[in-house]
């Protein structure tokens, strides 16, 4: 395995982004040594990165830190926490400056930029002779594989899927959607007054793309098939926002905002995943259910979550591993999802767990067997922007959806060319 980057062909791969962002670099400083104690002893300390900073996922994570501790033999793990959006740029700018982690826990997407970069390290021959890559969901374990190569074990899993608020389903004699033709009829017969039959993220942000990419793949095509099926997708989700099925007002919507309407009453049905089923699982009042994404051509949805990866720069890359092996023994990685409310990538924790017997989260789980990484190479941030930009452009009528798809299609075609 590599002890050293490649940082000029690094920063080629990172582009300019890194250079925009230097000040960042005073987010975090270099790794805490061993005292004498701990060396005397032949403790290793691990630095961790990651970007859990939110209280309700302390809890949690504080355990996990004490289980590694007490468990793996002479280890101390020095954790540091940094805004979700500042972590992979910190990374690449630790890519520069030597300040980088032993191991992290990222964003399954980060893997297109970071992946090609020689900064994560190899995994694939450890990962042989642990020999359970087979327990993992396809989706998710495909999200870990560059070029052959296994860079990550995957941290944890979620998906998209359809809530609908039962009440409002049953009082409108409508049955939950399955298909795309269902859906478009559900959500007009739902609207009514100041209530949208279907909310979702559109946001100008990856949020949006995650929750935009599922119609594209029911279409049956992919990216590199966009000025087609590109156009497909949006166009039907013009009609919907044309229709006032879908409101307009979805193009400035995060995810959290979608689910804020959803428990307000101001939308009958949501697409999501399944991080909000402890926020809806509090409000009484409200009766819900969830299903799979209505189909097109194609069923489908995208898939989302965190990876483990190891830097290839670390001199401690025997004791990461075993870190990282040691999280996926069942015994320790079911308290740990079942603290973050976050679902298994292992299959053989299917019947473990809160999913084991909710119906809400087993549905989730279910969906995992089909949900789609989002591995389309290093180019992936400039196919990011060109599908966020053509949704914005038709929704908000500034294009047709053909032309839209078009322009998007061309930016997307350069960037698939850098797989």
């Amino acid at each position: 395995m590599p002890s050293t980057i490649d940082r000029r062909a690094f920063l080629r791969a990172a582009g300019a982004g890194a250079a925009a962002l230097g000040t960042i670099g005073a987010l975090a400083s270099c790794a805490k040594p061993a005292n004498s104690e701990q060396r005397s002893r032949g403790t290793t300390t691990l630095t961790w990165w990651d970007y859990f900073t939110l209280e309700n996922f302390q809890p949690g994570m504080r355990a996990l830190i004490e289980d590694i501790e007490a468990n793996v033999p002479d280890v101390r793990i020095d954790r540091r926490t940094f805004p979700f959006a500042d972590l992979e740029r910190q990374i690449t700018l630790g890519a520069v400056s030597g300040d980088l982690p032993d191991l992290a826990i990222v964003d399954n997407v980060a893997m297109n930029s970071l992946g090609g970069s020689d900064l994560l390290a190899d995994l694939t021959d450890r990962v042989e002779e642990w020999g359970q890559a087979d327990q993992y969901y396809k989706g998710p374990w495909a999200g870990c594989q560059v070029d052959g190569k296994t860079l990550g074990i995957p941290n944890n899993s979620n998906c998209l899927a359809l809530y609908y608020n039962t009440e409002i389903l049953r009082s409108a004699n409508v049955k939950p959607p399955t298909t795309w033709d269902e859906l478009a009829s559900a959500a007009q017969r739902l609207t009514s007054g100041n209530r949208f039959g279907l909310a979702m993220s559109a946001i100008r942000t990856e949020e949006g793309v995650f929750q935009f990419l599922p119609f594209l793949w029911q279409t049956g095509g992919d990216l590199d098939t966009f000025a087609t099926d590109g156009a497909t997708a949006l166009t039907f989700l013009d009609d919907l926002v044309a229709k006032g099925s879908l409101s307009e007002q979805c193009v400035g919507w995060t995810q959290q905002d979608v689910n804020t309407r959803f428990i307000d009453g101001r939308a009958a049905m949501q697409i999501n995943g399944p991080w909000q089923i402890p926020t809806l699982k509090k409000e009484t009042d409200l009766e819900w259910s969830v299903v799979a994404l209505p189909r097109d051509k194609a069923a489908a949805t995208c898939l989302g979550g965190e990876n483990w990866v190891v830097m290839a720069s670390s001199e401690k890359q025997d004791k990461a591993w075993e870190v990282l092996e040691y999280t996926q023994r069942p015994s320790v990685l079911v308290p740990y999802l079942e603290s973050f409310g976050n679902l298994p990538s292992r299959k053989d924790l299917a019947d473990e767990g809160t999913w084991a017997s909710d119906p809400a989260l087993r549905l989730f789980l279910g969906q995992l067997s089909l949900a789609r990484p989002r591995t389309y190479g290093p180019g992936y941030p400039d196919i990011s922007r060109a599908v966020a930009n053509a949704e914005q452009a038709v929704l908000t009528d500034s294009a047709a959806p053909s032309a839209a798809a078009r322009t998007a299609a061309r930016k997307i075609d350069e960037a698939l060319e850098r797989r």
